[in-house]
C-alpha cells in the first residue's frame, strides 16, 4: 500500500496564490573534503540554512508556466506540482536562476547559444525528478526516462557534483569538431509543412513518434519553459487521452508528414523510417500511411541495437523490436506511365520490373546469401496490389495469374525473382557463398502457414516432397494460431495448395498447376466469405484468408459497402493489425464518402 503524502500549505509569491506541495524533509548530506567523500545526517544548522534559502528573494525572473493537463503530468500534479518552478527545491531554483541570468548577460551570441545548450543538460537533473539510488555510484540525472515521476526519495545535487565530469567530456567532444567549416544546415519546422523546395532532398531518415509511447510536449515542458518556446500540441503526432487524440488522429498526422516527405524527396531516392514496434496496430497504420503518401516499401527489418544486427521481418507482429523500413519514391517517368496504364496488365508488370530494379540483388551475411522476401512471389504480388489500390486503380491480375506470369517473365533463383541483367551478379555470388539462408517464418494464420509449407516442400527453397506424417509434427511446433483465426486443418491446406505424388508425398506443383489450384481455392474462399455476409452478429472466429479474398473481390467490383459492412463486424484489433484488411478498408472508406 502506498503511503499517504503530507502536504504543506504556503503562499507562492511568484504566482500570487496559496499552493499545497508534498512535504520534503532533508535526511542525509553527502559532502567532500579534498578527494574524500563523507556522509552525515542533517543537523539543526543544516535545517536553518534550508530555511534561510527558502526565505531568500530571487531578483531575476524564472519560468512559472502552468503545468498542462496531460497523460504524464498527473504524477507531479498529485504532489501539488502545478507550475514549472515547483519541480525545483528552493536551493536549486536559486542556483538555476543565477546561472540563467549570467548566460543571458553574455553578449557573444554564439557563446551564449553554446552555454544554453550546456544549461539544458542540467534542467532535469536539478529537479525533484532526480531519484535517490542508494546502490548507485552517481546521483546525476537519475530521472525516470519517458515520465515526470517524482520519487518519495529524491537527490538534490550540487553544481560541481553534477557538472564537473560532464564538462570534461563536453570539452573533449567539442575539441574534435571544426566549427569553421560545415555543410550542415539545421532547421526547426513542422514535418507536415516545410519551407523546402519540392524534389530537393537526396535522402530522408525519420524517427517518428511511436503512437502513445512518449508524450513529447509534456516531457519537454521544463526545457520549453526555460526557453520560452512551447509546443503547439494541436498538430502533435501522438495518441493522447488528455488531448483527445486517438489512433485515426495520429495516423492522419503521420500521413500528412509522409506526404510532405514524398514532396521533398527526389524521384528514385530513398527514405528510411526507424520505428519501434510496440503495438502491431500502430505499426500497420504507419506502414499504411507511408504507402498512401506514394512511397513503395522495399524492405522491413528488425534491428537489435545491443547486438547491432538486422533481420528481415516476414510477418506483421513477429517482432517487438525497433524496425527499419526502407521505402523509395518511384521515378517520375514510371508514375506517369502508370497513370496511363493503370488497371492494365502492362501497368502491373511495369511495376514489378521497376520494383525489382530497386531491390538489392545480393545480400551476403557471414558467408551466407540472404533469401530476400521482397523478391519472392507472394510479397511481389502484395506490393503490386498495394501500389494499385493506393492509387485508386483496379488490380488487373489475380494471384494465380500473377504467379504464372512471374514464372514466364522473370528468371528465378532460390525462390527469388530477378531481372535478366541481375542474374549473372547473383549467380557469381551464389558460387562463392557457403549457402543460402532461408527465412524464418512465424506461422499464425492461413497465409503464413502456406508460405511455411512451400518452404518445407519446395527444393528451390531448401525443402523436399514430404508425407503428411513427416510434415504434421513440424507444423504443430511452428503454429502460433491467433484466437480469432478459423484455420483449416493441415490436410485441407495441403489439398488446396499442393499436389500429392504416387508415394503420398506432397510437393509444390509447376506454376501452371499452381494457377489452377489457386483458382479453385479462391472460389472456396469466396463461398466462405458469402456466409459471413448472411450473418448479423459480430464475427469472433473466422477464416482471415476468406475475408481477404472477399475484400479483394469486392474492391475489384467497386462494391465498397460490402467491405465496410463486414469490416464493421470484425474485431477492431484484427482489422488494425492485418495490413491487407486495413488497406482494403481504408480504400473502401475513402471511395464510399
Amino acid at each position: 500500500m502506498k503511503p499517504d503524502h503530507v502536504f504543506e500549505t504556503h503562499y507562492d509569491r511568484s504566482v500570487n496564490k496559496t499552493v499545497q506541495l508534498a512535504k520534503q524533509v532533508p535526511v542525509m548530506i553527502n559532502y567532500s573534503i579534498g578527494k574524500n567523500r563523507y556522509e552525515k545526517l542533517v543537523d539543526t544548522s543544516d535545517l536553518m540554512l534550508v530555511e534561510r534559502i527558502k526565505n531568500s528573494e530571487i531578483s531575476f525572473s524564472f519560468p512559472t508556466n502552468n503545468l498542462p493537463k496531460g497523460d504524464k503530468t498527473r504524477d507531479p500534479n498529485n504532489l501539488g506540482i502545478t507550475h514549472a518552478h515547483h519541480f525545483y527545491t528552493e536551493r536549486n531554483l536559486l542556483l538555476m536562476v543565477n546561472l540563467w541570468k549570467r548566460i543571458n548577460d553574455v553578449l557573444d551570441k554564439r557563446l551564449q547559444h553554446l552555454m544554453i545548450f550546456l544549461y539544458q543538460s542540467l534542467i532535469l537533473g536539478y529537479t525533484k525528478l532526480n531519484r535517490y539510488g542508494a546502490t548507485h555510484y552517481s546521483q546525476v540525472n537519475r530521472y525516470l526516462n519517458g515520465t515526470l515521476y517524482v520519487s518519495s526519495m529524491t537527490s538534490e545535487v550540487s553544481l560541481s557534483y553534477a557538472f564537473d565530469g560532464k564538462l570534461s567530456r563536453l570539452i573533449k567532444a567539442f575539441a574534435s569538431i571544426d566549427f569553421r567549416v560545415s555543410d550542415a544546415i539545421l532547421t526547426t519546422q513542422s514535418s507536415t509543412q516545410t519551407e523546402v523546395l519540392k524534389d530537393s532532398l537526396d535522402y530522408i531518415f525519420v524517427d517518428p513518434p511511436f503512437g502513445a509511447n512518449l508524450m513529447y510536449s509534456e516531457l519537454n515542458f521544463l526545457w520549453e519553459s526555460w526557453l520560452s518556446i512551447l509546443t503547439n500540441t494541436q498538430p502533435e503526432a501522438i495518441i493522447n487521452k488528455s488531448q483527445r487524440k486517438n489512433l485515426p488522429d495520429y495516423t492522419d498526422l503521420m500521413e500528412s508528414c509522409f506526404y510532405e516527405f514524398y514532396r521533398l524527396l527526389k524521384p528514385n531516392h530513398w527514405m528510411t523510417v526507424e520505428f519501434h514496434n510496440s503495438k502491431n496496430y500502430i505499426w500497420n497504420n504507419i506502414q499504411e500511411a507511408i504507402l498512401r503518401a506514394g512511397f513503395v516499401v522495399a524492405d522491413v527489418r528488425s534491428i537489435d541495437k545491443k547486438q547491432g544486427s538486422f533481420n528481415q521481418v516476414t510477418a506483421s507482429g513477429a517482432v517487438k523490436q525497433d524496425l527499419i523500413i526502407s521505402a523509395y519514391k518511384p521515378r517520375t517517368g514510371f508514375e506517369q506511365r502508370f497513370l496511363e496504364q493503370a488497371g492494365t496488365t502492362d501497368g502491373a508488370w511495369d511495376f514489378v520490373r521497376q520494383h525489382l530494379t530497386q531491390l538489392p540483388v545480393v545480400v551476403n551475411k557471414d558467408g551466407q546469401l540472404e533469401t530476400l522476401s521482397e523478391r519472392q512471389d507472394y510479397l511481389l504480388f502484395d506490393r503490386m496490389v498495394a501500389f494499385h489500390i493506393q492509387r485508386g486503380a483496379t488490380v488487373p491480375l489475380s494471384a494465380a495469374e500473377f504467379y504464372a506470369g512471374l514464372e514466364e517473365r522473370f528468371p528465378s533463383r532460390d525462390g527469388m525473382y530477378f531481372l535478366p541483367d541481375q542474374v549473372p551478379e547473383y549467380d557469381r555470388a551464389r558460387l562463392q557463398a557457403e549457402s543460402v539462408a532461408q527465412l524464418s517464418l512465424f506461422v499464425s494464420d492461413e497465409k503464413t502457414a502456406i508460405q511455411w509449407l512451400r518452404q518445407q516442400l519446395d527444393p528451390k527453397l531448401g525443402g523436399e516432397p514430404q508425407t503428411y506424417q513427416d510434415i504434421q509434427p513440424k507444423f504443430l511446433r511452428q503454429l502460433h494460431q491467433a484466437k480469432h483465426e478459423d484455420l483449416p486443418e493441415l490436410g485441407i491446406l495441403l489439398e488446396q495448395s499442393f499436389l500429392q505424388d504416387d508415394k503420398d508425398c506432397w510437393y509444390v506443383p509447376d506454376p501452371h498447376k499452381i494457377s489452377d489450384l489457386e483458382k479453385i481455392r479462391r472460389k472456396t474462399l469466396l463461398r466462405e466469405f458469402k456466409t459471413y455476409l448472411g450473418e448479423t452478429k459480430n464475427l469472433k472466429q473466422f477464416r482471415t484468408e476468406a475475408v481477404r479474398a472477399g475484400f479483394a473481390d469486392a474492391y475489384q467490383r467497386k462494391d465498397f459497402p460490402t467491405i465496410l459492412q463486414v469490416a464493421a463486424r470484425l474485431p477492431n484489433r484484427v482489422l488494425q493489425e492485418d495490413p491487407d484488411l486495413l488497406m482494403y478498408y481504408d480504400a473502401a472508406s475513402l471511395r464510399s464518402d
